[in-house]
C-alpha cells in the first residue's frame, strides 16, 4: 500500500515538473496578452504577406480616360472580371470626359494617397501626370499602362502596357478600306478624296491609329500619287496628286464640333471614302450623314473603329462597310493581370490585345462578337 502511495506521489511530482518545464518554454518564446507566441505571430505575418502576394489582399486602382464612350465600360468589365479571377480588389475611375485632364490627375493623386498595390493608367496627358507618376515611383507603387498607355513617362515608371498596337490597327483599317475603293482610285479620271475624322491629336492611341491609316493608305496608293491635307499634324501636301487624304480633327472633343468636321468632309463632291478612327469619330460621321445622305452601299464608303450601339447599327444597316475593333474587355483584364504580376515582383512585358476587322457578315462570329460592345 505504501509503495502504491509513493508511486502516485512520485507521478504527481513528475507531472508538476513537466508542467513547469512547459511554462518555462512558453515564456522563452514570449507570450502575448492574447496568449499567442511571438513565433506564431511571425508565422501569421508571413502567411498574411503570402496571401497579399497571391492576390488575396491586393488593391488595384484602374484610372481610365473617362466614361464618355461605351468602350470604357467594356474595359471596366474586363478589369472587374480580372479582379474576381485573381482575388484582387479593383476600383475603376475616370474623368467626366476625355478633355478633363486636371480631373484625371486628381483621381491619380487620390489613388496614390490610398497606397494601392498597383495602379493601371491610361493617361490623357502624360506631361500633366509626371509629378504624380514620380510620387508613385517614390512609394514603390508599380504602374501598368493600358489603352494608349502613358507615353514618355519617366524611365522605369511604367512596368508594362496592355493595349492594341494602334498603328497596326490603323494599317488594318487602311488595308480593308483600300480593297473596297481600289477600283474607284484606279479608274478615276479626276482627283478623288479619302476623308479621315479623328477625335484629337494628343492621345497616343488616336494619333497612332490615324497615322497608321494615313501612312498605310499612302503606301497602298503610291506615295507620289497622294497629298495629305487638312490638319497640320499629318499634312504632307503634293501638287498634282491623284488622291487627297483629307484629315479633320475638331478643336474640342465635343459631339457638335466633330459632326461639323465630318460634315465639311462629306460635303466635298470628290469624296469616295471616309474613316473615323474611334467610336467618337465614327459617331460624328453617322450624325453628319443624317442631313447629307452621302454614305452607304453604292455611295461613299464609310469605315470606322471600335464599336458602340450607333456604329454597330450603321454596319447592320449598310451605312458603314465595316470597322476595326479592339478587344476592350481584354484590355481591362490584361491590365489588371499585369498589375497583379508586377506587384508580386514578377517580370512583365507589353501585351498586344489585338485588333480585328468586322462587317455585317461576320459580326456574330465567335471571335468577333465578344469584342463588339453596345
Amino acid at each position: 500500500m505504501k509503495k502504491r502511495i509513493m508511486a502516485v506521489a512520485l507521478a504527481g511530482v513528475m507531472a508538476l515538473s513537466l508542467a513547469a518545464c512547459g511554462g518555462s518554454a512558453a515564456k522563452t518564446e514570449g507570450t502575448t496578452a492574447a496568449g499567442t507566441t511571438a513565433a506564431a505571430q511571425e508565422e501569421q505575418k508571413t502567411e498574411a504577406a503570402e496571401k497579399t502576394v497571391d492576390g488575396e489582399a491586393m488593391k488595384i486602382n484602374v484610372i481610365a480616360k473617362g466614361f464618355q464612350h461605351q468602350f470604357w465600360k467594356a474595359v471596366e468589365k474586363g478589369a472587374m472580371q480580372a479582379g474576381k479571377d485573381l482575388n484582387a480588389e479593383v476600383s475603376f475611375q475616370g474623368p467626366d470626359n476625355e478633355s478633363a485632364i486636371a480631373q484625371q490627375v486628381e483621381y491619380l493623386d487620390a489613388a496614390i494617397a490610398q497606397k494601392p498595390t498597383a495602379i493601371c493608367l491610361a493617361a490623357l496627358d502624360t506631361k500633366a501626370c509626371i509629378g504624380s507618376i514620380q510620387n508613385a515611383m517614390d512609394k514603390n507603387i508599380p504602374i501598368i499602362g493600358f489603352d494608349s498607355g502613358v507615353p514618355d513617362a519617366p524611365e522605369g515608371a511604367i512596368k508594362a502596357n496592355a493595349s492594341t498596337n494602334n498603328y497596326e490597327a490603323g494599317k488594318l483599317a487602311a488595308k480593308e478600306t483600300y480593297a473596297l475603293i481600289k477600283d474607284k482610285i484606279e479608274g478615276a479620271t479626276d482627283v478623288v478624296r479619302i476623308g479621315v475624322v479623328a477625335q484629337e491629336s494628343n492621345s497616343q492611341s488616336i494619333v497612332e491609329r490615324t497615322k497608321g491609316f494615313v501612312e498605310s493608305m499612302t503606301e497602298l496608293v503610291g506615295a507620289d500619287k497622294v497629298s495629305v491635307e487638312g490638319h497640320d499634324s499629318l499634312k504632307n501636301e503634293k501638287s498634282g496628286a491623284k488622291v487627297i487624304i483629307d484629315v479633320g480633327i475638331p478643336a474640342e472633343v465635343k459631339d457638335a464640333d466633330a459632326a461639323a468636321v465630318a460634315s465639311a468632309i462629306l460635303e466635298k463632291s470628290d469624296l469616295i471614302a471616309i474613316y473615323g478612327s474611334n467610336e467618337f469619330a465614327a459617331n460624328a460621321i453617322i450624325t453628319a450623314n443624317e442631313g447629307l445622305d452621302k454614305i452607304g452601299e453604292g455611295k461613299v464608303v464609310a469605315v470606322g473603329f471600335d464599336a458602340g450601339s450607333k456604329q454597330l447599327q450603321a454596319i447592320r444597316d449598310g451605312l458603314f462597310a465595316g470597322s476595326v475593333t479592339q478587344d476592350p474587355v481584354q484590355i481591362g483584364y490584361k491590365a489588371v493581370e499585369l498589375a497583379v504580376k508586377a506587384a508580386k515582383g514578377e517580370s512583365v512585358s507589353d501585351v498586344d490585345t489585338g485588333a480585328l476587322w468586322y462587317n455585317k457578315d461576320n459580326m456574330a462570329d465567335e471571335k468577333i462578337a465578344p469584342c463588339l460592345y453596345e
